[in-house]
């Protein structure tokens, strides 16, 4: 086939040999590892979805790849040299929350791949990595269009970091480290005044008034700019220096700036063209409102906690600040919304106010949490999610939920393609709802739930048309999991067992279709069935 481009869902379901076979000219590839929840510490560090044996087959047959994109997998420092040297025209890196790596595999990437016009390093777990690997691109080089260094720990070399820069006049994304201060941004901004994407460094420094002048015209000078994140330890005294930039801002990532409701509120006024946002629930219901008031034009919002973890914690959002959204912002159609209470009136209003949602993530921090006026279970809420707003394609749910939820969801999501539950449900009913009355559902996570034999093999012919199945800590038994793997060989049906736990419960299960068989570098913990 003469496909150049190629996605991969799940490394596992295909080998990189059948792959090889079938396409012979891809120059793109984009390779997803493993599960979501090991975003969440649900896999052990050696599960698998090391990338190496996929790069060994590339450099046999793909000689002309240009671009390489990685999703939560493993890629050494060995593996990195090899990309590097294999591939003359290579273009195009980009890491998402991967691991495995240090500086020695991004020096080779820096010296060997001199026609590299993106490196981005997302989200990825490293050990310390110094700024060395900058030093490593040759005087010349000056292709680079995005660098994204963002999530590498570690000081660097600054005048590497500036020199680089400088070459780089094509660059329209730079995102640094928390290393990187006010002072040092502002030498960085005069050479990129062209820039679309930002990612800051520290926004808290002692700032003379000619320095504080200085970022400041840098920042007005930014009128392309429509991304702005880090901002790391920013504080109400130096936000105004962004103000001269938000203008035509599209997108401000929030998320690692504890704000408050009024300094907040204060930056959004400047941001009247935002269609995607993403912030700290410290905001509060009040900066929510704000929100409502400033950004008509906003279509994605995105609310994480402060501390996921303190279930006493009494600050944050409730169904207040959502409502404001939803009365301001019309066109909402992606939310991902962690708060401490909720109410079933509050999420028929919610979707009746935007009934375009496409993505609905709504998590309500303590597990079972009820209709916090009436104490009931929010059944409702969620009845009225899948009714109303009919494109919905992505959808997680929580608080106090019985099998009607799930009734629901069978009946009325039949656009559905990811689920995601958690401490919810009655029976082995609900799962079986899901599975049966949801024809384009693709992945499936559930975790914490009622759910057992009955439920996992009520899917057992749907699975074939799914990406992925994950369960963990539910009633699903060895048993349940032999005999679907028996009756469906093409499925992948992976145990990862617990030291210590019951022998004939599956405490963690991951399905998925393959039709390269079982994996070959499980690790003793993994149980393929």
């Amino acid at each position: 086939m003469d496909r150049s481009k190629l996605f991969i869902g799940n490394c596992y379901a295909v080998s990189p040999e059948i792959v090889a076979r079938r396409f012979r000219r891809i120059k793109s590839v984009t390779l997803k590892g493993k599960p979501r929840f090991s975003d969440f510490n649900m896999l052990p560090l050696d599960w698998g979805a090391n990338v190496h044996s996929w790069l060994v087959m590339f450099a046999k047959v793909y000689p002309f790849l240009e671009e390489l994109r990685l999703k939560r997998m493993t890629i050494s420092d060995e593996s990195l040299e090899l990309l590097a040297k294999s591939f003359p025209g290579f273009k195009a890196l980009s890491l998402s929350s991967c691991d495995g790596f240090t500086e020695i595999g991004l020096k080779a990437i820096a010296s060997h791949c001199r026609n590299l016009t993106e490196l981005n390093i997302q989200d990825s777990i490293t050990e310390e990595v110094g700024g060395g690997w900058l030093s490593s691109f040759p005087e010349n080089f000056a292709s680079l269009q995005v660098l994204n260094f963002s999530s590498l720990n570690g000081d660097l070399n600054f005048d590497d970091l500036e020199k680089l820069v400088s070459r780089c006049k094509l660059l329209r994304v730079l995102k640094v480290n928390d290393s990187i201060t006010l002072d040092q941004l502002q030498r960085l901004l005069v050479h990129v005044p062209r820039l679309t994407e930002l990612g800051t460094g520290s926004f808290l420094q002692e700032l003379t008034p000619r320095q504080y002048e200085e970022i400041e015209t840098a920042f007005c000078n930014c009128r392309n700019l429509q991304v702005l994140s880090g901002l790391w330890e920013a504080t109400s005294l130096y936000l105004p220096l962004l103000y001269g930039a938000c203008a035509s801002l599209t997108f401000l990532n929030l998320s690692d700036v504890p704000l408050h409701s009024g300094e907040f509120a204060k930056l959004l006024a400047h941001c009247p063209n935002l269609r995607c946002l993403w912030v700290i629930d410290s905001v509060e219901d009040k900066g929510l409102e704000a929100v409502g008031l400033s950004c008509p034009l906003l279509e994605e919002l995105r609310v994480y906690p402060a501390d996921p973890y303190d279930r006493h914690h009494r600050d944050g959002v409730t169904e207040l600040g959502f409502l404001a959204v939803s009365r301001g912002c019309p066109k909402l159609h992606y939310v991902l919304y962690f708060c401490r209470r909720m109410t079933n009136a509050a999420v028929v209003t919610i979707v009746q106010n935007c009934p375009d949602f496409t993505h609905f993530r709504l998590c309500i921090m303590t597990p079972c949490q009820p209709d916090y006026l009436t104490n009931g279970p929010m059944d409702e809420a969620f009845g009225a999610v899948v009714k109303t707003c009919t494109k919905i394609k992505r959808l997680s749910v929580s608080g106090l939920l019985t099998d009607q939820t799930f009734e629901y969801i069978g009946q009325y999501a039949k656009d559905l393609e990811t689920l995601s539950v958690a401490f919810a449900g009655s029976s082995d009913w609900g799962m079986q709802c899901i599975l049966e009355g949801c024809p384009k559902l693709r992945k499936l996570e559930i975790r914490d739930c009622p759910f057992g034999d009955s439920a996992l093999l009520s899917g057992r012919e749907k699975y074939e048309m799914m990406r992925s199945l994950w369960m963990s800590s539910c009633s699903v038994t060895m048993k349940g999991c032999r005999l679907l793997a028996r009756e469906f060989p093409r499925l992948n049906v992976e145990v990862i067992r617990e030291e210590g736990g019951d022998e004939d419960q599956a405490h963690k299960v991951y399905v998925y279709r393959s039709v390269a068989g079982p994996r070959r570098d499980a690790p003793p913990f993994v149980l393929t069935l």
